[in-house]
């Protein structure tokens, strides 16, 4: 989409959801995060029946964020520079969100920023980045040396978590784009840590609903196209049934934890059972709480279900819908908007910030492409 195209009005609606999303994301993040690794009566147990109506302490504060948000800001932060790097004519955005991933994992082994590197960026001297907040295993090995996994030669092509959907959002964020190359993106950036179909594909049908809703679309239209361009690709099966249970279970009474749990196949931490889980309770969602709360009353993968869940609700929404003693709390939340502010403005004005008649050296500093 061309900066022509962008009305004031449409502007601001599309910051509205891209805060959205991120904001939610990050704060089903962290409603998650305590109780991820609880069953479903030990989470009654520590919260009552209804599970929790807020954030529970979890890494050391209230509202504390995961890896999974952490991964989702340096995935907005490669998105920027594969916009910025389109101007040098070195057009490979893969190339420039496993870079961004890269310098997520140096969080997680650097003790802080290091000063030395010129490609850090703003978001990457963010000191409070730098610690471990349960990363998926199969993300510190894929992002473990500098060799770009593809699809033909995935990372981890057995391991089939959620970690590479709760970090694909932003890949929905690209408007501008038509959906097919969003999911081709989305596969292809999943893959360089979560290789087994279930999860890559989970990962790209997830970014496709986010695109629908951050174009206005309704949930419903949003995951028909999600099915739709699903329908060619290998694989496919385990997340085209993952997303036809989250449907069929709207009509079956009142939302419960029982229901939850029933649309996973297995243990509810494979990325498929996750984005389930996250599609009904979008579905169902009275308002952004009632929807989050639902998301990670079970005894599954809390955090990821969360995190997909409130990403979903922030992009139909928008950011005025997100409770805001839930955003009073959450961690990181500055950083958050200003990531989110940076990418809606890089998405509807670029070309005034690094185009050939106009450059911002501002903008060069906090998005260095080399």
């Amino acid at each position: 989409m061309t900066t022509g195209l962008w009305g004031r009005t449409q502007q601001q609606d599309f910051r509205s959801r891209v805060r959205g999303t991120l904001l939610g994301s990050a704060i089903g993040d962290a409603l998650g995060a305590p109780l991820a690794a609880l069953s479903l009566d030990a989470v009654r147990a520590a919260h009552g029946p209804g599970g929790p109506t807020g954030f529970a302490p979890a890494h050391g504060r209230r509202g504390g964020i995961t890896a999974a948000t952490q991964l989702t800001l340096f995935t907005v932060d490669g998105l920027i520079r594969a916009h910025v790097r389109r101007d040098t004519g070195a057009w490979h955005p893969p190339t420039d969100l496993h870079r961004a991933y890269l310098r997520w994992a140096a969080t997680q082994h650097d003790w802080g920023p290091d000063e030395r590197r010129e490609d850090n960026g703003w978001l990457a001297r963010e000191e409070w980045l730098y610690a471990r907040r349960s990363p998926d295993r199969a993300c510190l090995t894929g992002f473990g040396d500098e060799t770009l996994a593809t699809l033909a030669q995935p990372r981890n092509p057995t391991d089939r978590g959620a970690a590479a959907a709760t970090r694909s959002a932003p890949f929905g964020l690209l408007v501008g784009w038509e959906p097919a190359l969003v999911l081709q993106l989305s596969v292809e950036c999943a893959a360089q840590s979560h290789g087994h179909p279930a999860a890559y594909l989970s990962a790209g049908a997830f970014a496709v609903i986010v695109h629908g809703l951050t174009r206005g679309d309704s949930l419903d239209s949003a995951l028909q196209r999600a099915l739709g361009l699903l329908g060619s690709r290998p694989g496919r099966q385990p997340v085209t049934d993952a997303l036809q249970r989250a449907v069929a279970a709207v009509p079956r009474g009142t939302p419960s934890a029982e229901i939850v749990e029933s649309l996973s196949t297995g243990d509810g931490r494979c990325a498929e059972d996750a984005l389930a889980v996250a599609v009904y309770c979008a579905l169902v969602a009275e308002d952004v709480a009632h929807g989050l709360r639902l998301a990670v009353n079970h005894g599954g993968d809390s955090t990821a279900t969360g995190a997909l869940c409130g990403a979903l609700l922030g992009a139909l929404h928008g950011e005025t819908a997100l409770p805001g003693a839930w955003l009073a709390e959450l961690e990181g939340r500055a950083t958050l908007l200003e990531l989110a502010d940076d990418f809606a403005l890089e998405m509807t004005q670029g070309p005034s910030l690094h185009g050939p008649a106009a450059a911002s050296p501002v903008w060069s500093a906090r998005y260095p492409v080399g």
